[in-house]
């Protein structure tokens, strides 16, 4: 490529998004015949709630949804939207307050587009979903991670926030339950965050997208009912993917104060206008419809995970802590790295090699620790159904004590 055709700086310091990459590698492999058990996407293998595709299908037939609809998203579905709002997070927001995104990624991004400028910083707790640095980056920010391992139960630590902030401090991210790692933050975690972002001035980007999938009595804690002071300066990311099956339909949220509804409205306007909107209807039968499927679901995924966790520290050089949250297991391995695993002996010195071997050898895909920010773990999904998560743990046993 010439001078002249180079790509922008800004594309070309983005990594490609690992979880996307392993599961395209795997549905690759699959398709040439190859039996691949995937642990790598967060996709519920459930059907979508049979009430949701048929309000779908109604709207097929419904020629006022050939048209377009006001750019952040109905006004029936923003109104259920702040009534699930105050419903699950436990604070009152208005329809206005709420921007209809084409999936949770999309308010992902669109947050940092309206909050960043060049050189602005974001604190990311450590580990992390793998977009969040590269969405910060895109914005011309710059991603702080501050670690949390296992022994502290992947809760970040307030004094280690503080260590991390800079006057260039413009955000926080807090993820719970969390992504990668299934950890379900404290209530003191949580609310001591809330009280040092309102101190320092710094906004709070609270992703509530796995809230209802918590286990052991654990319960999602929301910054905004436990800190009323940081709403001000809180923007709630959600997004009907996970918690209804519905990864597919491309329906996310974001619920902020007025001027960045605003503000990311008129982005939205620039980039997609509305979100499809058979699509947007069918989040409206789900966000206002009873949650008896989500339980049904979750019941289903705790089963797999007991499962899961039990079968990984059943393998020699693994150590999964269990988690009580999402629908992944994080597991180290860094005990396996450096000895030879698999038919071929392969001798790996990273998670990264050993997630490649593994899938190669024994054609079970997970996503290395690296996407994360946290080298020498796997993160499997087990949002898969029961016969391949057992199959795919007999793989992996079997690659690992070769």
């Amino acid at each position: 490529m010439t001078q002249w055709q180079k790509l922008s700086d800004r594309i070309n310091h983005v990594t490609p998004s690992a979880t996307l990459a392993v599961d395209a590698k795997a549905k690759a492999m699959k398709a040439v015949g190859l039996d691949v058990i995937g642990f790598g996407a967060g996709e519920p293998n459930f059907p979508t709630p049979g009430y949701v595709v048929d309000a779908a299908a109604d709207a097929c037939r419904d020629p006022k949804n050939y048209k377009y609809t006001p750019t952040p998203g109905l006004p029936e579905l923003r109104e259920a939207i702040a009534a699930k709002t105050l419903r699950d997070s436990g604070f009152e927001v208005t329809p206005e307050q709420v921007v209809v995104t084409n999936g949770g990624k999309q308010a992902v991004y669109a947050t940092f587009q309206v909050l960043l400028d060049p050189g602005d910083e974001v604190i990311i707790p450590t580990p992390y979903w793998t977009s969040y640095p590269e969405a910060v980056k895109l914005a011309g920010g710059v991603p702080v991670e501050v670690f949390a391992g296992a022994d502290r139960g992947f809760e970040p630590d307030v004094a280690a926030l503080e260590a991390a902030r800079t006057e260039r401090t413009k955000a926080i991210i807090l993820t719970s339950p969390n992504n990668p790692t299934g950890a379900v933050w404290s209530p003191a975690t949580i609310e001591a965050i809330g009280r040092w972002a309102v101190e320092h001035h710094v906004w709070v980007i609270s992703d509530e997208i796995y809230e209802h999938l918590t286990y052991d009595g654990a319960r999602t804690t929301y910054v905004g009912a436990a800190v009323p002071e940081c709403r001000g300066q809180l923007i709630v990311l959600n997004s009907v993917a996970k918690t209804y099956a519905m990864p597919g339909w491309r329906v996310g949220w974001m619920v902020a104060p007025l001027e960045v509804a605003k503000a990311a409205a008129k982005l939205q306007g620039h980039m997609t206008s509305n979100v499809a909107n058979v699509s947007q209807r069918a989040a409206l039968a789900a966000v206002a419809g009873p949650l008896d499927e989500v339980h049904r679901m979750r019941e289903a995924f705790d089963t797999r995970r007991r499962a899961i966790v039990a079968a990984l520290n059943g393998i020699d050089g693994v150590v999964c802590p269990t988690p009580t949250g999402a629908f992944y297991a994080f597991c180290d391995i860094t005990a396996l790295l450096g000895r030879p695993v698999g038919p071929k002996g392969t001798v790996c010195a990273t998670s990264a090699e050993f997630a490649a071997a593994m899938l190669e050898e024994a054609h079970v895909a997970a996503v290395p620790g690296e996407a994360f920010g946290a080298p020498g773990y796997l993160r499997f999904s087990y949002a898969l159904a029961d016969d391949q998560l057992a199959e795919g743990m007999r793989r992996m046993k079997a690659f690992c004590e070769a």
